[in-house]
């Protein structure tokens, strides 16, 4: 008894915080889920990084610019022999070799400015940049099958709290009728008109009705922390539009019940990996090609070795600003083509391979646009038996209501038992919940065909009676 006393306090406080709270239209919802959503957000960078990814891309066009400058200090021994540098920058004398070692040093400098760019590359430059955009129209794709499914979700589960809220009512009700019925039976126990075990049968249902309600507000709960979760607010109760509880979709059903599924986010992302895929493809064929490329030079050299030093080991200053001046001065220009040969064959793989993970992505192209075909289908099917199931929980609301009524008078005047009585009081509760239920999924079975169709509008416009 404590914890359901407990729980009807609770259950009393959420009314009250339910009461003062503003209604959440479900449209208010689903921009409140983009908006808020830490995975959409994240994917929205992506998005953003794409497109510095592209700009990075595009500007490999431009030549590469290096300027330079060096200033040492060492001595200039030489002698003849070959030299190689293993792993990095050699150290070299720029003198003629000297008959003996000595320890004459001074400071030299180097100044230089490079450019080397590539003039043709034979596609490959363009086919990187292809690439990048191709990844950026896929990550924008990303976003937009993310948001909608996303929002396809908050519809779901705005769905699934108003059929709580909604069954919270009805066994509230039922909570209330228990309770008149109580009071009715007990005064009639305590009067000795029916056995004291009718009241007590009677005191059980009604306990049995608050359980029920108390079970009923859980799932509410369940499916609030759910809706909070998903529109990226903390817990709270919600007040939700009525609407999809009071009237019935409005379908065109001879209009807009066929559609374009390669318009379906999900699909046009799939698509832009295809496309992704294939520019990958252009581009390892374009890496089998030669480069052209124009390079220049420029560069200013100084020495504290004088030109005769050779004959004259004395002829040297170790004076710094001796040796960073500039002395001498060169310049080149030209061209050049490399092509790596063995790259006709290296890249004949990666083609290949690409090639085929392109295959693999066109084959699930193919299972997704069947999977989302059959789930139009079914529900459009979905639809047609929602609303025939509706029109009949209608039928037996109305005679459950009306049987309750009966039953309730033949009670009062001693002209039928509790059994019947009590079974009238469970048609009355069946057909309640049955008439709810049946009322969202009408709007259940609309939100998948919506999903399944990748227009969210399909379920937003069928509100507008």
């Amino acid at each position: 008894m404590n914890i359901k006393f407990i729980a009807s306090i609770g259950m009393v406080m959420g009314f009250s915080v339910s009461s003062i709270a503003q209604v959440l239209d479900l449209k208010n919802a689903l921009k409140l889920a983009v908006d808020n959503y830490d995975k959409i957000k994240a994917k929205e960078v992506l998005v953003e990084a794409s497109a510095q990814y592209t700009a990075y891309q595009q500007k490999q066009y431009l030549p590469d610019v290096t300027v330079a400058a060096q200033q040492s200090y060492g001595t200039i021994n030489a002698q003849n022999g070959p030299l190689y540098a293993y792993g990095g920058m050699g150290s070299a004398a720029t003198s003629m070799p000297l008959a003996e070692q000595n320890w004459n040093a001074a400071f030299g400098s180097l100044y230089f400015a490079n450019v080397n760019w590539n003039i043709f590359t034979f596609g490959r430059l363009k086919k990187q940049v292809d690439l990048a955009l191709s990844k950026e129209r896929t990550a924008v794709a990303d976003v937009n099958q993310e948001v909608f499914q996303h929002q396809v979700k908050v519809g779901a589960t705005y769905l699934n709290l108003l059929a709580s809220q909604r069954i919270k009512y009805i066994q509230q009700r039922n909570a209330e009728r228990a309770q008149v019925f109580f009071e009715m039976t007990n005064t009639r126990a305590k009067s000795g008109l029916i056995p004291e075990v009718d009241a007590s049968l009677a005191k059980a249902e009604v306990s049995n009705a608050k359980s029920m309600e108390i079970k009923s507000f859980d799932k509410e709960l369940e499916f609030s922390k759910q809706l909070s979760v998903l529109i990226g607010e903390d817990f709270q109760l919600y007040r939700l539009d009525s609407t999809y509880s009071t009237v019935t979709p409005k379908l065109m059903l001879d209009k807009g019940m066929n559609f374009n599924l390669e318009n379906h986010p999900f699909l046009v992302w799939q698509q832009s990996k295809i496309a992704e895929s294939k520019e990958s493809e252009q581009l390892f064929r374009a890496n089998r090609k030669p480069n052209f490329s124009g390079f220049g030079v420029i560069q200013g050299r100084g020495s504290g070795f004088d030109w005769n030093y050779v004959q004259d080991n004395s002829a040297y200053s170790s004076s710094y600003h001796k040796g960073v001046g500039i002395d001498r001065g060169n310049f080149l220009l030209g061209f050049s083509l490399t092509w790596n040969i063995t790259n006709l064959f290296r890249f004949d793989h990666k083609v290949s391979e690409q090639r085929l993970m392109t295959r693999s992505l066109q084959h699930d192209y193919d299972r997704i646009q069947k999977d989302l075909d059959a789930q139009s289908m079914l529900a459009k099917k979905q639809i047609n038996n929602s609303f025939e199931n509706f029109e009949e929980t209608k039928i037996q609301l109305a005679a459950a209501q009306l049987a309750y009524k009966q039953h309730t008078a033949l009670y009062e005047n001693g002209l039928t038992t509790l059994v019947d009585f009590t079974q009238a009081l469970y048609s009355l509760h069946r057909a309640e919940i049955d008439y709810e239920i049946a009322q969202n999924n009408m709007w259940q079975s609309l939100l998948l065909l919506a999903a399944a169709s990748g227009d969210l509008t399909i379920f937003l416009d069928a509100r507008i009676r």
